[in-house]
């Protein structure tokens, strides 16, 4: 057995069947749906629950989150945007076209991140315009989260799905 044999023994390169893969898949769905524009959920309760001044800092930390999200886009732009797009792209290209099980991994985690961010930056760009206080703020982080949610619900059940075919379509090994 060579040194190439062991190491592709011991890394198993094929994304669906690593436990890396779904642990990552795990840890992303997770973070995205505790943090809303980097607030912790248990922050938002306690101020939705206790007021005062845990609602004031909550109420400060959402507005700097949320400059500071619309400064890095106002940043990145349309040069940014078109990066992102070349770099989905080729991953579609790649997983569609010529079925690299990579690309389709990676496009499974990259597609739907694309539209909670998306849906981040309206979040952000609604508490900077508007500043919602107290119940309208609640009722925002609160649908936000559910969306996000869903979206990650969905997500795993489809790549579950799209990896058990994977996994049974193609025979392990090289």
């Amino acid at each position: 057995m060579t040194l190439f044999d062991t190491i592709f023994e011991v890394i198993d390169l094929r994304s669906f069947s690593n436990l890396w893969y779904w642990i990552g898949l795990a840890v992303i769905w997770s973070s995205a749906s505790y943090f809303v524009l980097g607030v912790p959920n248990d922050m938002v309760m306690r101020a939705r629950r206790e007021g005062g001044q845990a609602l004031e800092d909550l109420e400060i930390l959402l507005m700097i989150n949320a400059r500071r999200l619309l400064a890095i886009s106002r940043g990145v732009g349309l040069v940014g945007l078109g990066v992102f797009s070349f770099i989905v792209t080729s991953l579609l290209v790649l997983a569609a076209w010529y079925r690299i099980e990579f690309a389709q991994a990676v496009l499974f985690l990259v597609g739907p991140s694309a539209f909670v961010a998306a849906l981040r930056l309206s979040l952000a760009t609604i508490i900077v315009e508007q500043i919602p206080r107290d119940e309208q703020l609640f009722s925002l982080l609160r649908r936000h989260r559910f969306v996000v949610q869903i979206v990650g619900l969905a997500t795993i059940f489809v790549t579950a799905m799209f990896g058990m075919y994977q996994n049974l379509l193609v025979p392990h090994g090289f």
